[in-house]
């Protein structure tokens, strides 16, 4: 099969264009003979890296040209499918639109160094006397709020961590890197102005009850995120495929994205054990996102 690969411009990418055999990879049966199926996306894929080093495959976009004046989103190639399966009467021509989305790394580096940055950051205004370089130069009274809060920051971003690497299952293997950057600007910067606050030598403890019950609201809804993370899970094929499922069970019979409200919640409970204006300000930002995912277009199924 002739394939032409051009930019959205129009722009012929590959010079010479590309000519994948109409078997592509060998397919071995339970019979023990081989036998040859169509080539796929990813044939094409690879060809592309191929002829351009620099294009591996999950750094490139393929998608079928739109039709004139059309306002609908182009379609975009599935690696696992037979190109033949896009073509329109032409079966041995294809023209599909390449777009390069730059370098990638992978959603485990990319959520490993964003939540591990809180992690480490908090602590240091527990334990170090940073507040002698703002002009506070008397000892610190640590109270147990203070203490409990650290815990429980610490136990969050661990668990985070942790989901990360034996948990979560992506249905995209790799991000752009500008979100490594982006994404840790987010996490460090919100985590040093909650910590600043909650460990200053000014700070005023709320009641007993109050700090005892946020932090149990809290405990609670962090165990209720967990259990949602791994329904969430089951629906998805190690290899990320599956197609789209909607969640249901728990309180995923009663909320559309408990994963999201869970993980709000959890974050009530840990303002109302702090009661810090920054707290709330990073409790306003983080509903907001998980606001917006959720009203997305994929919202709360697993792709």
């Amino acid at each position: 099969m002739r394939v032409i690969v051009v930019s959205r411009s129009g722009r012929v990418v590959i010079k010479g264009d590309l000519d994948l055999p109409d078997s592509g990879r060998l397919s071995y049966s339970s019979s023990s003979y081989s036998s040859r199926i169509s080539a796929t996306v990813a044939d094409l894929q690879e060809a592309i890296h191929e002829r351009n080093k620099k294009l591996y495959p999950s750094r490139q976009r393929l998608t079928l040209p739109a039709a004139p004046g059309s306002k609908e989103k182009p379609v975009v190639l599935s690696s696992r499918k037979s190109l033949k399966d896009y073509c329109d009467g032409n079966p041995d021509s294809l023209t599909v639109v390449f777009k390069d989305l730059g370098p990638q790394v992978s959603y485990r580096t990319l959520f490993f160094f964003e939540f591990l940055g809180p992690l480490f950051i908090y602590p240091i205004f527990y334990y170090f006397p940073v507040y002698k370089s703002f002009g506070y130069g008397e000892k610190r009274v640590v109270h147990p709020v203070q203490t409990y809060a650290m815990y429980y920051w610490c136990f969050h971003y661990f668990k985070r961590i942790l989901e990360t690497f034996f948990v979560h299952r992506f249905s995209h293997a790799t991000s752009p890197l500008s979100n490594v950057f982006q994404n840790c600007a987010y996490y460090w910067t919100l985590g040093a102005y909650i910590a600043y606050y909650v460990n200053h030598p000014l700070y005023t403890p709320v009641s007993d009850l109050q700090w005892k019950t946020g932090f149990g609201l809290g405990l609670v809804c962090q165990a209720a995120n967990f259990y949602c993370h791994i329904i969430l899970k089951n629906l998805r094929s190690p290899d990320g495929s599956g197609g789209y499922k909607i969640p249901s069970g728990f309180l995923f019979n009663a909320v559309t994205c408990a994963n999201y409200t869970t993980e709000i919640y959890q974050w009530v409970g840990f303002n109302i054990a702090t009661q810090t204006v920054a707290g709330y300000v990073f409790l306003v930002v983080a509903s907001l996102i998980m606001t917006n995912w959720a009203s997305g277009p994929s919202g709360n199924t697993v792709v």
